[in-house]
């Protein structure tokens, strides 16, 4: 019989504590990984079973399941990462003393190499902008701070004037886990804000949000929501075909660097990625182009075609 604090509402409750104070995830992962727990512990409600007495079989089953009522393969990855990461909890604080997730192995995911713009396309998408519009200027300097910083959308709308160092040209960033890194801010970027600033001066700005950058009419900093409507609304008005979202300027960002020669370590650290691995994907990008290249002009495919 369980104790009190073995209950699955305790056991939940302390690893959302867990992921909140000890891991500092996000708002957003931590609605992910109490839902992707919240499905593993119904289906083990089902079975009879808790958390605690499961055994890989079980977990296996349960990836089975995901698979069998139309969950695709990515998700499924997201889903057993949210699992995986709810027992190493459960081992850390004692409820048990084997992880039953050591050997559950993940759908095998196709590689998805992510959209992005070139700095053409960027200029393109720039010059789109209606700057006779109340928020032309301020859409402006959004694009090119994403494209010149690489930020995440996160860190965009959480961006203050205090973290900008304009002398240095560099902007200090709080990313993932409330970690600080500090990013090179080009010196467009920083006209962009200049041209922005008239507009904003002019707001009558909530209090409490006087130091955030971009901000919306009503004096309010902006949502991630509101930046990914703006961008796929100038995509449109810019022509271009690609699916645009505020992470397109990110690998934009990234590949514009790789494709000029920097060091992917050097990359890493502006992205603020842990692990080089999740880096890596740009030099698949850039193999893209470079295939691209030796297609359209060696002589051997020119002669071919």
């Amino acid at each position: 019989m369980e104790t009190s604090k073995k209950t699955p509402k305790n056991i939940v409750e302390g690893y959302v504590r867990y992921l909140k104070l000890e891991r500092s995830v996000s708002a957003h992962t931590l609605e992910a990984y109490q839902r992707d727990v919240g499905k593993l512990l119904r289906y083990l409600e089902g079975e009879g079973k808790s958390a605690l007495d499961a055994s890989l079989d079980d977990l296996h089953t349960f990836a089975a399941t995901l698979h069998d009522v139309g969950v695709g393969p990515r998700s499924q990855c997201r889903i057993l990462s949210g699992v995986r990461s709810f027992y190493r909890y459960l081992v850390l604080d004692g409820y048990l003393e084997d992880d039953p997730t050591e050997l559950l192995e993940s759908p095998v995911v196709g590689e998805h190499l992510p959209e992005f713009l070139t700095p053409e396309e960027v200029d393109q998408l720039e010059d789109s902008i209606d700057l006779s519009r109340p928020e032309g200027h301020r859409n402006r300097a959004i694009i090119e701070v994403l494209f010149s910083c690489g930020l995440r959308v996160s860190e965009l709308v959480n961006l203050h004037w205090s973290d900008l160092y304009e002398e240095e040209h560099y902007v200090r960033v709080s990313g993932k886990g409330k970690k600080e890194r500090l990013v090179p801010i080009s010196e467009q970027a920083l006209h962009e804000l200049k041209n922005y600033l008239p507009w904003r001066n002019e707001l009558k700005i909530k209090a409490g949000e006087e130091d955030y950058v971009f901000l919306n009419r009503r004096g309010a900093h902006l949502t991630r929501t509101m930046i990914l409507i703006m961008l796929k609304q100038q995509a449109e008005e810019a022509g271009i075909q690609k699916t645009i979202s505020p992470h397109t300027l990110r690998h934009s960002f990234a590949t514009a660097l790789l494709e000029g020669g920097a060091d992917l370590r050097v990359i890493q650290a502006l992205l603020g990625h842990e692990r080089i691995g999740t880096t890596e994907i740009y030099t698949h990008i850039s193999m893209q182009t470079l295939r691209r290249e030796v297609l359209e002009h060696h002589p051997r495919n020119k002669q071919k075609n």
